[in-house]
């Protein structure tokens, strides 16, 4: 009779842990974005901009002031996250944002608002780390285009909620004079009430990923968690007047519980394999793998992918700073004489501004969960990536033009732009980061590789609004509201010309070929590595790894 084999942590989809990890994700982005729809009228508020046309600039800044500070520690964060964990920095990150969206919040003026978004950007590195946990917890191919799509939906879902927030409790005492009367808290501090519940959810996300979040780093996964030991008994204590006794109860399973684990009947039909795997499982390796040097991690491959990853940001981040303000700017006094020369917005207000982000939050993850993952399965991210890169530049160069649509058809060349825009940004970032982890040379230099392209895109993304925003203000004075978009066009031209020296990652390591090119620290390396998958693969994959073992080292007894 043939038997199944039994399922192992690495083999299962983690479903559980990418629901905590999605949990504390979900913080981030409610946070972020909830400053969007009133950023226009808080920079209003402050009196610093001698006219409509500076606050585009000022907004830019601020903006700016988070990414480029991610930029400076980014870097050392992901280095940070290589040495103590991911755990730590993820939650010092939430940490940090809290601590800054709490400055922001109560800003009386525009150097200290601009203070409290730079502040949130040095605490906070965890998009670089975000990407390298998800690859540790998700090393199979094949399930790579769900697990990719689940952090952008994730950040999709944030939109939708830092959006709606920002928009409904901004300024509470104009918005809903009958219950926030005038001359209390509110009216000295408008912009308090949305940054007050992002703190809230922040504190949740904490809590969260103390209590229930593994560490993924290969070497430091077997230490004692404090964090999730609590959470265990809390768990415990929670479920006990439910629980059945010992004998009822052997098939439940938390939300703790490690991803794959099975069930007694399932080891008693494999007991000498199963419980010399799970042996393994539970002690530290005894070999501590080396680090690759720097030259062997950022390949001529990796630094292409940074590079693009940049420019994707560089452009991605101009529009979406630039969005919500062009939706703000007062309508022209008069209808656009060329085709070229026109200024004009759509005087639109806080609310509806947060109806549109919400529902192209919405949009992004619908395309997330439904069109990214058979996509990329049946094309294949690289081709996707690269279809996407040629033609995101023309849905900078008519957006202008919504200028030209008649007020009865406003919002449908509004929503319209909306969808081409998700659809492309919603297929890149996922695309680029399978296409970054497929080709790095060891999981074990992820937390770097993901740390370094997470500080060229918040290089990107602190410049990308200041000039944005200065482009725009200057297009302005000028009787050019196109002019930035078609710049931010020409960006795309580049990263899609850019974008053609990527390769295509192959599917498998063409192990002969590539160990020809390594030295012996860098063979030991895969060696380990072989180690590692062999003692948490499961049974079914010992014999696989050790083949792998064995022709590497083949093939250095062969060289020496």
């Amino acid at each position: 009779m043939t038997r199944s084999r039994p399922n192992s942590p690495s083999n299962d989809f983690p479903v559980r842990q990418l629901v905590i990890l999605s949990i504390c994700r979900l913080c981030e982005p409610i946070a972020f974005c909830s400053i969007f729809p009133y950023i226009y009228y808080m920079i209003d508020s402050f009196g610093i901009a001698k006219n409509d046309n500076e606050i585009a600039m000022y907004a830019g800044m601020v903006t700016s002031a988070f990414a480029f500070a991610e930029f400076l520690t980014g870097m050392w964060w992901g280095r940070i996250s290589d040495k103590v964990g991911r755990k730590p920095v993820l939650i010092g990150g939430l940490a940090g944002t809290m601590v800054s969206m709490i400055l922001f919040g109560f800003a009386k003026s525009f150097p200290v608002a601009l203070l409290a978004r730079a502040a949130g950007g040095f605490l906070n590195g965890n998009i670089g780390v975000i990407q390298t946990t998800v690859a540790e917890m998700v090393p199979r191919k094949e399930y790579q285009p769900r697990a990719y799509a689940i952090m952008p939906f994730i950040w999709s879902i944030g939109s939708i909620i830092g959006p709606a927030v920002g928009g409904a409790l901004a300024d509470p005492i104009r918005q809903y004079p009958e219950i926030f009367k005038p001359g209390g808290f509110f009216e000295e501090y408008p912009y308090s009430l949305p940054n007050l519940f992002a703190s809230a959810v922040l504190i949740i996300g904490v809590c969260v990923g103390i209590l229930f979040l593994e560490e993924t780093h290969a070497e430091l996964k077997h230490q004692k968690d404090h964090g999730r030991e609590l959470g265990k008994r809390l768990v415990a204590l929670a479920s006990h007047p439910f629980c059945r006794s010992n004998e009822d109860s052997g098939d439940r399973r938390t939300l703790i519980e490690p991803d794959g684990a099975v069930s007694g009947a399932t080891y008693n039909t494999f007991s000498e394999p199963s419980s010399t795997t799970a042996s393994v499982e539970n002690e530290p390796l005894c070999i501590p793998p080396k680090p690759l040097p720097l030259k062997k991690t950022f390949t001529p491959q990796i630094i292409h992918l940074i590079i693009s990853y940049g420019i994707l940001a560089l452009h991605t981040i101009a529009f979406e700073q630039l969005f919500p303000v062009f939706l703000s700017t007062p309508k022209a006094d008069e209808a656009p004489s060329s085709w070229f020369k026109f200024v004009g917005g759509y005087g639109l207000s806080t609310r509806e501004i947060g109806f549109i982000l919400t529902v192209q939050g919405s949009l992004a993850m619908l395309i997330q969960f439904i069109l990214f993952p058979p996509m990329v399965r049946k094309f294949g991210a690289f081709h996707v990536y690269i279809v996407i890169m040629v033609l995101y530049p023309f849905s900078y160069i008519f957006f202008p033009y919504l200028d030209f649509i008649p007020d009865d058809y406003k919002y449908a060349g509004i929503y319209t732009s909306v969808v081409i825009r998700i659809l492309f940004g919603s297929l890149s970032y996922p695309c680029n980061m399978i296409l970054l982890t497929n080709s790095a040379p060891s999981l074990l230099v992820l937390g770097t590789i993901n740390g370094i392209a997470a500080s060229v895109a918040s290089l990107a993304r602190s410049f990308g609004p200041t000039i944005s925003g200065m482009l725009y203000s200057y297009g302005l004075d000028i009787g050019y509201v196109g002019l930035v978009w078609w710049i931010n066009a020409g960006i795309c031209v580049i990263g899609a010309v850019q974008a053609l020296w990527i390769l295509n990652p192959s599917e498998e390591m063409n192990t002969l070929e590539d160990i020809d090119d390594m030295d012996e620290e860098a063979v030991d390396q895969i060696a380990v590595e072989a180690t590692v998958r062999a003692t948490t693969a499961g049974v079914a994959c010992v014999e696989e790894c050790v083949n792998e073992f064995d022709i590497i080292h083949r093939v250095i007894s062969n060289q020496a």
